[in-house]
């Protein structure tokens, strides 16, 4: 039990990739480089009430056990906790995102109370895998190559947050862009959870 904890990470992280291209399946003409990840449960999406079920729920749930084990462990140091903390926000931010959708319009500029709250969710889950990858490179205790890893991941998700502003106001390619920022927060979730279970 205890090994599949320490790998609740990386199982998140496939997950996630496995869980966005199933429900898609559901969703006629779903484009993965137009269309936000979240369009999948938005409000009279055809995956309204699919999405969150096999994507939000499970994922927060995975994260917050992830974030948990680290937070418990008996070799936890602050830095450690702290990653953890971030982490459980991160899934709590998930399941918010999936209890409280998105509009159907994701351009709208008269946002429902639900899409206001599922989008300030998402900027916690930003955050929190920002934090998170920034602890480990201002850590000296962990090693050079996770240090230097999450800092490209850092970097990369940045940039891409940056790209998907730009896509955004264009209304092109925001899918795109969306999947690669999260994407290197996923991978460094990923990579970082087998440290973990390893160590």
């Amino acid at each position: 039990m205890d090994s599949f904890i320490a790998y609740s990470g990386t199982i998140a992280s496939v997950w996630i990739i496995a869980g966005i291209y199933v429900a898609s399946l559901f969703y006629p003409n779903y484009s993965h480089s137009q269309q936000f990840c979240s369009e999948l449960g938005a409000f009279d999406s055809p995956t309204q009430k699919l999405s969150p079920v096999i994507n939000n729920y499970p994922l927060g749930f995975l994260f917050v056990l992830f974030g948990s084990y680290l937070v418990a462990t008996d070799k936890a140091e602050v830095a450690t906790i702290s990653i953890g903390i971030m982490i459980i926000f991160h899934g709590l931010g998930t399941w918010l995102c999936g209890f409280f959708p998105m509009d159907a319009d994701p351009y709208s500029e008269t946002p429902s109370t639900s899409c206001e709250i599922h989008s300030w969710s998402g900027v916690v889950m930003l955050l929190s895998l920002i934090i998170a990858p920034a602890i480990v490179v201002f850590t000296n205790s962990f090693p050079l190559y996770l240090r230097v890893f999450s800092l490209v991941c850092i970097i990369g998700c940045l940039y891409f947050s940056y790209k998907l502003s730009l896509a955004f106001k264009a209304k092109r390619n925001a899918g795109l862009h969306q999947r690669i920022s999260y994407g290197f927060q996923i991978l460094w979730l990923f990579v970082y959870s087998i440290f973990v279970a390893s160590y």
